[in-house]
Formats: C-alpha cells, structure tokens, sequence
C-alpha cells in the first residue's frame, strides 16, 4: 500500500488546469474502474428496478387518479378530489387552478388525499408481490424427507449417513455419547 498525502492549494491549482491526474488511481484508469462498476449486475438490475419502479407509479396514479377516484367522488356527492383545497387567504375559488392562477396559498388536501390512495395502492400490490415470492421460495424450499438421527454429543439433528455432526464436528460414525 502506498500513502497518500493531503493535497496542497497547489496541487489543487494544478488538478484543476488538468484534471487527468485525478482520473487515475494507483496506475488504474478511474474511468476504466466506473465501468466496470456500471455494467456488474447488480447496477444494472438496480436500474432496471427503478425504471420499472417508475412506470409503475405512474400506472398506479393513473388507475387512482382517472378509474378509482371519480366513482368514490360520484359516491360521496360529487366530489372531484384534486379540487379539494383550502385557501389561505380566506378568498372562494371554484378550482384549485383558479386559487393557483391568482397566486393564493393553498392547502390541497384533496391532491394529497390522492396520494395516500396512490400508496396504500401500490403497498397493497408490493404486500401482494412479496407474499407471492415468499409461497414461491418456500414451496421451492421444502426440503425432501431426509432421515435423520440424534448427534450423541450435542445432541442436534444430523442426517442418517453423516459420519461428523455440523453443528460440533464429531465423529458420529459408529459413535455413542459413553464412547466419547
């Protein structure tokens, strides 16, 4: 390993005429070493997670904003949620782009009524989503019918044919725990 001292005034005077030094670590091309951080799978399934994650949201506020809302609106008289505010200056607005367009302060209530729709939405699909991998793995998980014996040190499950126990080691081959 190498030591790397703090930087002067003038080494950073001089980083920022050319900054090619600050590129390279250790003879390593820095650049060289993103990319290689880039394309490994996990990024790469990290950011198709997000995009996917995205398009998602968007689904979902689309399915509360323009399929859900308007019936449970029409069901509790009327009420078109996004046009749910409170002005703060004590003015009446028949819109909430009305109140905004005169520059009044708001409280949206409504926008954000459709907010925690939206969430209890897509916690409800993520709940579902998990709950489904979770029976997934567990079916995949069963584990086929191995017969087992007592270890006669510690006393543990080990399997029919192990000749040392997992858990301590022993030799369990023909042993018995007066034999120790």
């Amino acid at each position: 390993m190498h030591r790397i001292d703090p930087p002067t005034a003038g080494d950073f005077m001089s980083a920022m005429k050319s900054p090619a030094p600050l590129l390279t670590t250790g003879g390593a091309p820095m650049l060289r070493e993103f990319k290689e951080f880039a394309v490994r799978g996990n990024v790469l399934d990290m950011a198709v997670g997000i995009i996917l994650g995205v398009a998602f949201g968007r689904i979902v506020t689309s399915l509360v904003e323009d399929i859900v809302m308007p019936p449970v609106g029409l069901l509790l008289g009327r009420v078109e949620f996004s046009n749910l505010f409170l002005s703060l200056t004590g003015q009446h607005f028949p819109t909430l782009a009305a109140a905004k367009a005169s520059g009044a302060p708001t409280i949206n209530y409504g926008l954000f009524l459709n907010s925690v729709f939206n969430f209890v939405v897509v916690a409800f699909a993520i709940f579902m989503l998990i709950r489904q991998v979770n029976r997934f793995r567990r079916q995949q998980a069963a584990p086929a019918d191995v017969a087992t014996r007592q270890c006669p040190f510690c006393f543990s499950a080990i399997a029919e044919k192990a000749t040392r126990c997992p858990c301590c080691t022993s030799n369990v081959a023909g042993a018995t725990a007066a034999g120790r």
